[in-house]
């Protein structure tokens, strides 16, 4: 029999039982890929991420995620982010280091660690395409169309995934969202988008920048509280937008409608584009396969 550590991390949080749970296996090296996408399957989380040795040359540590279905994630997201929470409190990495590197499939990503707070190097923004039809995203998303804000239009930005950015007219409508999955599904495909991200820029008493929401039925997530790979487009979008100032962190808020308040903080200074966030590990076990 095999045994095999692993560990909860809440994401993006600030107290436990917050933020965007992760489950991580660190030391997956003994493990298959198929056996890896049984144990995320089985964990039924949004997220589970296994530690392995690098393949790329001046990488510390390889990282590799997936949804309950099988889908492998390649940004980096709260499955990067959980990771390096539990590197930086479980007394794995040197104490007086900060910089790091790590290999998210091919590419090879900026870490820093500083004061309890991890901050990832995410892809240079890419602003790939827009969406017209309003009135059938609209549906999707199953809200009138003039809850669509008419001042910024439905786009798809990637800073290592690819989303559709959806900006609504108030924070109450985005709270009112309640997808359609299956037109949802099929709209994000024909959109080219992994997940649709909506947001609104109506500021509330938290001081956020943008409150949001994530939906992701393409990989078999209805909901996620805390979505990094979505927060760095949608922080390039605003900049380039003029709703927030180039080298200038945005704080974005999600996970409120879920119960679990997660709080994004990204930082876009020309094409680099870092996310950081802290958070908690809350509970460790032991697989018995």
């Amino acid at each position: 029999m095999t045994t095999v550590r692993f560990f909860w991390v809440d994401v993006f949080a600030q107290a436990p039982l917050t933020g965007n749970p992760l489950a991580l296996v660190p030391d997956a090296d003994v493990l298959t890929v198929e056996q890896m996408i049984a144990i995320a399957r089985e964990f039924n989380q949004s997220e589970t991420t296994f530690l392995v040795t690098p393949t790329l040359g001046g990488a510390d540590y390889r990282l590799r995620s997936f949804t309950p279905d099988g889908s492998e994630v390649l940004g980096a997201g709260h499955n990067a982010m959980g990771a390096w929470i539990w590197l930086a409190s479980s007394g794995s990495l040197p104490v007086h280091r900060i910089a790091y590197a790590q290999q998210i499939g091919t590419d090879l990503l900026a870490v820093r660690i500083e004061r309890g707070t991890v901050t990832m190097q995410q892809s240079s923004p890419r602003f790939l395409r827009r969406v017209l039809d309003r009135a059938s995203l609209a549906g999707a998303l199953g809200l009138p169309h003039l809850d669509l804000d008419s001042r910024l239009a439905a786009e798809v930005v990637s800073t290592g995934a690819e989303h559709l950015l959806v900006a609504l007219s108030s924070r109450e409508a985005v709270d009112r969202v309640a997808p359609k999955s299956a037109r949802l599904k099929e709209f994000l495909a024909d959109s080219g988008a992994e997940g649709c991200y909506v947001y609104s820029t109506e500021s509330g008493p938290d001081g956020a920048d943008a409150y949001s929401r994530f939906f992701n039925p393409t990989v078999g997530i209805a909901e996620d509280p805390a979505t990094g790979t979505a927060a760095g487009p949608l922080a390039a979008l605003l900049v380039r937008e003029g709703r927030a100032i180039d080298g200038r962190q945005v704080r974005i808020l999600q996970g409120s409608a879920l119960g679990r308040p997660s709080i994004l903080n990204v930082l876009i200074d020309s094409n680099r584009v870092e996310l950081s966030g802290t958070g908690l590990v809350v509970a460790e076990g032991t697989l018995h396969l």
